[in-house]
Formats: structure tokens, C-alpha cells, sequence
């Protein structure tokens, strides 16, 4: 809502599916008093901008005349799926926006958990077996980071001080202090040949849908552990189980899959092998999410560049 009797100095729309919508409304409208806030479907007057996540297709048919659209969340393969996306407006995604530290913590719980052997201890305890476990040299437990952006490099830092050799991957060449990068498609048998536990955080794109199958899953040593964060259309679930079940993998850890909620009928829930979350590695933060779009918001208002822009063609 504006300040009474003026006039607003944009028009912006929230949409979020579910009943957090009012909440995202209400936020925007705190962090925006010069701006008109709305929530969908309420589209009584055109909008300037939008805000959404995974919006229904309706709702570019309402609003033809948006100048930008901001997705509420990293991952846009959801807008960029919706078929009346307009192709011409510029889309813009979050960056961090709290997500980083809570997928650093998530991934060093993970790698914590499988250098440690937390898992082979659980199973001596069920058979009552007293047995110490022979520490393996830390040099030997490279850790690969497959996605070196914002996350990624984020999770890189993280971990860095425990001592692991951190390695990423991504499709163009990354500089981060502290990780070996490698980078094209030469280079991913390298990558994964000195990766124990495998961390993925790419994006859902065309590129990427099924990479993590039996071919490229095997050119991890055996006895390496996969955890993915990114996307569940990223893995192909039958090649993971069967390199499980032959012993090749040791154990994964997901948080996204193809289908979510996971399918109760699916393999995955009771597999032995397999620790699973209900997508909850990095839950979007309405605060900073708010406060980093408003900030854009007025950028762009004021006809200035802002970052975070979508490369449609990429993906992200």
C-alpha cells in the first residue's frame, strides 16, 4: 500500500502459490511504501513488475506489459517452463538471499557424516559390534563441488576449513581461492575420478537433465557418496539404485527429486543407502528474498543495471 493520496511510483505483483502469498504481499508492501503491491489474482490495475514462483499461465495473460519479472527462488526452471512466459521481459533470480549459509550447513553435515563413517557405526551399534574404524587421510577424501556459482562457491568456503580438498566443476572456467577447478565436458572424468563425496549444485536446464547417470556416476571411485541439492531431474534414479546395489556408490543423500512430494510406491525411502529431505537444504528467507528484490526494484525504477539476470538460453 502507498502513502495516502499519492501516486505510486510502480505497480508490483506477488505471486506465490499456497497461502504464504499474503505473507510475501505484506512484506513487499513494508519494504516498498512508495510502490503499489498486489497479490495475485488481484490485477484490477496493469502491473510494472512481478514477483513470482511458479506462476500460474494465466497470469502472463493478464499482464502483457510487465518491464520485469523476478523469480522467488534460485532454480527457474519452473518460469522458464510456464508457456506464456513473454519472451522479450526481462527475468531476474534470487542471489543467496539467505540460501548459501543454509546449503553450506547442509552439505558439511553431509560430508561430516561420511568422512566420519556415522553410518558404518550406526550399523555396528544394531549388531552390538565394538570396532574402531581406521580414519582415512583427508588428503584422500577429495570432496567435489559439481556448480561453482553462488552456492556453490559458498559451500566451497565452507568446507575449506576442515582441511578436505575441495575440487568444482562447471561449464565455464571458475577462479575460487581454495578449489581446483575444472571446467567443459573434457574435464568432468577428471573431476569426478578424485571426487569421494560428490556434491551437485546445478541448475535444472537441458543441459544437465539426466548427467548424473550410470556412465558419468561410475567415473566416481568406488565407494563414493553422492549428494544433490540442485535438481531431482539432474539424477537418473535407476542408475543410482543400481550402482548402490552393486556396491560402486556407497550411499547418497537428496533433497530434490523429480516428482515431490517423492511418491510413496518410489525406491527410494527405503533403500539402506539412501538418506532422504523433503526439499528443505536451503528454504527461501521471505526477508532477505524481500529486501533484495525491493533493492532491485528501486535500482531499476531509477534506470539502473541491477545483477541476477537470467540468460535464457543457459538456463539461469
Amino acid at each position: 500500500m502507498t502513502v495516502s493520496g499519492a501516486t505510486p511510483r510502480f505497480r508490483l505483483l506477488v505471486q506465490v502459490p499456497g497461502p504464504t502469498q499474503d505473507v510475501w504481499r505484506r512484506a513487499f508492501a513494508a519494504a516498498l511504501p512508495e510502490a503499489a503491491v498486489a497479490a495475485w489474482p488481484d490485477v484490477a490495475a496493469p502491473p510494472d513488475y512481478a514477483a513470482v514462483w511458479k506462476p500460474p499461465v494465466e497470469l502472463f495473460e493478464r499482464c502483457p506489459g510487465l518491464q520485469a519479472i523476478f523469480n522467488l527462488g534460485a532454480g527457474v526452471d519452473a518460469l522458464l517452463a510456464t508457456p506464456t512466459l513473454p519472451a522479450a521481459t526481462p527475468i531476474y533470480r534470487l542471489e543467496d538471499a539467505g540460501m548459501a549459509e543454509q546449503m553450506a550447513e547442509y552439505v558439511t553435515l553431509a560430508v561430516l557424516r561420511a568422512y566420519r563413517e556415522v553410518d558404518a557405526y550406526a550399523e555396528q551399534q544394531r549388531d552390538r559390534i565394538w570396532q574402531p574404524r581406521r580414519r582415512r587421510p583427508k588428503a584422500e577424501f577429495g570432496v567435489g563441488i559439481l556448480g561453482l556459482g553462488v552456492l556453490g562457491q559458498a559451500v566451497a568456503a565452507a568446507l575449506q576449513p576442515f582441511g578436505f580438498p575441495v575440487a568444482g566443476w562447471s561449464r565455464t572456467r571458475r577462479t575460487v581461492a581454495g578449489v581446483t577447478s575444472y571446467a567443459g565436458d573434457d574435464e568432468l572424468g577428471a573431476f569426478l575420478a578424485g571426487t569421494r563425496v560428490l556434491v551437485c549444485l546445478l541448475p535444472a536446464t537441458a543441459a544437465t537433465v539426466d548427467l548424473l547417470d550410470a556412465a558419468t556416476l561410475s567415473l566416481l571411485p568406488r565407494g563414493a557418496e553422492v549428494v544433490n541439492i540442485a535438481r531431482g531431474s539432474l539424477l537418473v534414479d535407476a542408475d543410482l539404485l543400481a550402482l548402490l546395489d552393486a556396491g560402486h556408490l556407497a550411499r547418497a543423500t537428496l533433497d530434490v527429486f523429480r516428482d515431490e512430494p517423492l511418491p510413496a510406491t518410489h525406491p527410494f525411502w527405503h533403500h539402506p543407502r539412501i538418506t532422504i529431505t523433503p526439499h528443505t537444504s536451503a528454504v527461501t528467507r521471505v526477508d532477505a528474498s524481500v529486501a533484495q528484490v525491493a533493492a532491485r526494484l528501486r535500482r531499476l525504477a531509477d534506470g539502473l543495471p541491477i545483477g541476477g539476470r537470467v540468460d535464457r538460453n543457459r538456463g539461469y
